[in-house]
C-alpha cells in the first residue's frame, strides 16, 4: 500500500482524461476521415499522410533530445501530423510536410513552451505557414480516383458561380484537401469525439449554425457552405483544441460564432475561397480576452461587494 504524501499545487483532479487519453481518442476519431482520404485520393494521400505523421514524431524527438528532456512521447505529435497532412492537397510535393511539421513542432509548439502553451494550433499556423509561401503547391488539387487536377467546390463558386451536388460534398467525391472532402467521414469521427466526451457542442454548433444563418442571410446556399471545403474538418476537429480555445462557458460559445462570422465574409469578400484556417486561428489570437471578458462571477460576489 502506498502511504506517501504528496503536495502539489492546486486544482487536484483524478481523472483518466490525460493529455495522453485526449489524443488517443482524437487520432482515432481521425481514422474515418483518413481512410475516405485514402479511398478517393489513393497513393498520393498516403504518401503525404505518411511523410506528415513521421516526420512530425521525429521533429518531437528531435526537440526533447536537444532539450535534454526524456520523456516519453504524448501522442499530440502524431495527432498533429495526421491534422496538417489532412489539411494538405494530394498532389503536394513530399517536402512541403516535413517543412510543416517543423513549424507546427517546433516553432508553433515546443518554442512557445510545448504541449499546453502555444498559443496557436500548430497545424493551422503550419498550414498558413505553407500556403503563404507556396500558393501554387498548396492550391493544387486532385479530382478523386482518376489524379486529374480539379477545383474544390468553393473555387467554382466563386469563380464560375456554379454549386457542386449535395451527394458528391456528402460523400467525398470532389477536389479538395485529403481529409475535409467527406462529410460523412468527419462527422462519424466527430460523432466518436462527442460520444467520448472529449469535445462538446459549445464551439462547432454555433459555428456551423452561424455559417449557415449567414450564408442564408448574403442569398446563399447554406448547405452548401456547410459542406463545402474544410468547415466541418475545422469546427469539430481544430476549432475544438484544448489549449487555443477559451475555458469559459460563454467564451466558447463567442469564439464558435465569432470563427463562422470570419470565415463566410471570407469566403463571399475575400480574395480566397476559403476561411476557416484564418478564422480559427484569428480567434485564437483573442481567446485570452475571451477568457477574461467572460470569466463568471462568484456566487454572492454583488452582496460581499455592497456589504464592504
Amino acid at each position: 500500500m502506498d502511504d506517501r504524501f504528496y503536495v502539489s499545487a492546486p486544482p487536484h483532479i483524478r481523472t483518466r482524461y490525460d493529455a495522453k487519453y485526449i489524443m488517443r481518442q482524437v487520432t482515432v476519431a481521425l481514422i474515418p476521415p483518413t481512410i475516405a482520404g485514402i479511398v478517393f485520393f489513393g497513393i498520393r494521400a498516403v504518401l503525404v499522410l505518411l511523410i506528415s505523421v513521421l516526420s512530425s514524431i521525429l521533429w518531437q524527438r528531435l526537440v526533447l533530445f536537444v532539450k535534454g528532456e526524456k520523456r516519453a512521447l504524448d501522442g499530440s505529435e502524431v495527432v498533429t501530423g495526421l491534422l496538417l497532412a489532412l489539411n494538405l492537397s494530394p498532389l503536394v510535393p513530399w517536402w512541403i510536410p516535413i517543412v510543416g511539421t517543423f513549424i507546427a513542432i517546433v516553432l508553433a509548439k515546443e518554442l512557445f513552451g510545448g504541449l499546453g502553451f502555444n498559443i496557436f494550433n500548430p497545424a493551422l499556423i503550419a498550414r498558413a505557414f505553407l500556403l503563404v509561401s507556396w500558393p501554387m503547391e498548396m492550391t493544387t488539387w486532385m479530382s478523386p480516383f482518376n489524379g486529374v487536377t480539379q477545383a474544390t467546390p468553393l473555387t467554382f463558386l466563386k469563380l464560375q458561380h456554379t454549386y457542386t451536388p449535395y451527394i458528391n460534398l456528402f460523400l467525398g467525391n470532389r477536389g479538395g484537401c485529403i481529409g475535409e472532402t467527406s462529410v460523412l467521414a468527419l462527422l462519424i469521427g466527430a460523432g466518436y469525439l462527442f460520444f467520448r466526451g472529449v469535445i462538446d457542442w459549445k464551439i462547432p454548433v454555433p459555428y456551423v449554425l452561424t455559417v449557415g444563418v449567414l450564408a442564408l442571410a448574403f442569398k446563399q446556399d447554406p448547405l452548401f457552405h456547410i459542406m463545402a471545403g474544410g468547415l466541418i474538418l475545422g469546427a469539430f476537429f481544430m476549432a475544438t483544441d484544448y489549449t487555443t480555445t477559451p475555458i469559459t462557458k460563454l467564451g466558447r460559445i463567442i469564439f464558435g460564432i465569432s470563427c463562422g462570422v470570419i470565415t463566410i465574409l471570407i469566403r463571399l469578400f475575400g480574395g480566397y475561397p476559403e476561411g476557416v484556417s484564418f478564422s480559427i486561428l484569428f480567434m485564437n489570437a483573442m481567446t485570452p480576452l475571451l477568457d477574461r471578458w467572460t470569466i463568471p462571477k462568484p456566487f454572492g460576489y454583488k452582496t460581499l461587494r455592497r456589504n464592504v
